[in-house]
């Protein structure tokens, strides 16, 4: 495989870049969102309906603790993007040894202090009747390997800021394929169940370290620290606590909308809506794969030339992973209306949960041609290092928009308000995006290349 040189960031046709950063990264969304499905599909034919509703419930709580990790990576990457443009190695070398420190400090206390509260915290997200068992027993096992996770997700952003989008999408695919594998093994050759599930994943994540450690230990990386790069510097841990708090906001904010979802669903339709909308979040996160791929290509790319004081080349940048989200994001669109169906019924044969799914599978994908303005908008500002607009930009959608409609829209519509809150709250957020993205270019960008 050709090398890839950080340099390329600053020089390439914009173009041409977006593709070769934004393919791999995609690829890898892939590979990780298929996983996500196929051990959906893998519980919910080999276990049954209620073991889906159990990981849902599972998921937001140790995907915050991993995303720790990727607020730490995302925000100290952001930092590294600008140093490596601006030719600052030792600014570049000392955020990625404060990085580990920092995630591997956070992950573990989070962890622990989820094993010890799991009682508690299982019903608060949904995990009633039913459901809790099964839960409790996927979320212990799968805590244990969340530290892994966090320090892989870290570490996935500082190589795709290195320039190296390729052995990105490898540290994506291997406990992907991992999982699955793993998931065969445990769940329906040595019928481990709900824990067979679990290790599988814990085992992924475990898999997924073991690869990254490598790649930072080979010659294929150009940061190379030493032990004094992992004591904290406080202006360091300052900027990407700053930067990194958006990402981890947005990952707080999607817990706590799980939280929420789950309970107002169970309220209007027990297990059956649980696990309806565990399969339309399955969804959400694989078919909107392309999107957050050209997302994760675009962040490198705008950072590199942002430090570079290359701001056409930012513009530019900014134009064309628009039009590039645009493009897919309206064939998504369309897939998942004329399909959701038979969709649904690679999840599960139980008659109510089919009954209910694909009306709600259309009302959640109805505004999906716009998002990419949403998600490439807050990721500019993110790129550049302007935490304060990334942050509200990032929380915009879910946090001000879609908790209050469905608390809101239940009210007059029932149900159907829950799932009418998605696309209204997609069409509010572009707008807000839209307007400050806008204004950035305009205005701001102008006057910088001016002075």
């Amino acid at each position: 495989m050709a090398k890839v040189s950080s340099e390329d960031l600053g020089k390439l046709p914009i173009s041409k870049l977006l593709v070769k950063q934004a393919v791999p990264a995609s690829i890898g969304i892939l590979v990780m969102s298929l996983n996500i499905l196929v051990d959906t599909i893998f519980v919910g034919n080999w276990i049954g309906p209620t073991a889906i509703a159990a990981i849902n419930v599972v998921l937001p709580v140790s995907f915050f603790i991993a995303a720790l990790g990727m607020s730490i990576g995302i925000g100290g990457s952001s930092i590294i993007s600008r140093a490596l443009g601006a030719d600052d190695t030792k600014k570049a070398l000392k955020t990625f040894g404060n990085q580990l420190t920092l995630t591997l400090l956070l992950s573990v206390s989070m962890a622990i202090l989820g094993l010890i509260f799991v009682d508690s915290i299982i019903p608060t997200f949904g995990g009633k009747g039913a459901i809790f068992e099964p839960a409790k027993t996927y979320y212990i096992i799968v805590l244990y390997g969340v530290p892994f996770l966090a320090l892989c997700m870290m570490g996935n952003t500082v190589i795709r800021a290195e320039g190296k989008p390729k052995f990105a999408m490898y540290a994506m695919m291997i406990p992907s394929v991992g999982n699955l594998i793993l998931d065969y093994l445990f769940i329906n050759v040595l019928d481990w169940g709900m824990a067979g599930a679990a290790w599988a994943t814990s085992g992924s994540y475990i898999l997924c370290f073991i690869f990254i450690f490598w790649f930072f230990l080979s010659k294929n990386s150009e940061i190379k620290i030493t032990g004094s790069h992992f004591r904290l510097d406080k202006p360091i841990v300052s900027e990407i606590a700053s930067l990194g708090f958006v990402t981890l906001s947005r990952q707080a904010v999607v817990s706590v909308t799980y939280l929420f979802m789950n309970n107002i669903l169970y309220h209007f339709g027990g297990e059956t809506s649980v696990t309806s909308y565990a399969i339309v979040a399955r969804m959400l996160m694989f078919a909107l794969f392309p999107i957050f791929g050209i997302t994760q290509g675009f962040l490198p790319i705008a950072g590199f030339n942002y430090g570079a004081h290359k701001y056409d080349r930012v513009k530019e940048s900014i134009y064309t992973a628009i039009k590039y989200a645009a493009g897919l994001a309206t064939l998504v669109f369309i897939l998942l209306m004329l399909f959701p169906e038979a969709i649904t019924r690679l999840f599960t044969t139980d008659a109510e949960v089919l009954a209910q799914t694909p009306s709600n599978m259309r009302w959640v994908f109805a505004a999906t041609p716009i998002i990419g303005i949403q998600l490439i908008g807050a990721a500019f500002f993110q790129a550049i290092g302007k935490a304060r607009q990334a942050l509200w930009l990032t929380l915009s959608r879910q946090g001000f928009f879609f908790i209050p409609l469905i608390f809101i829209l239940p009210i007059f519509m029932g149900e159907l308000g829950v799932w009418v809150a998605f696309p209204i709250s997609d069409v509010l957020s572009t707008l807000v995006t839209g307007w400050f993205l806008y204004r950035e270019i305009v205005k701001n960008l102008k006057e910088e290349v001016l002075t």
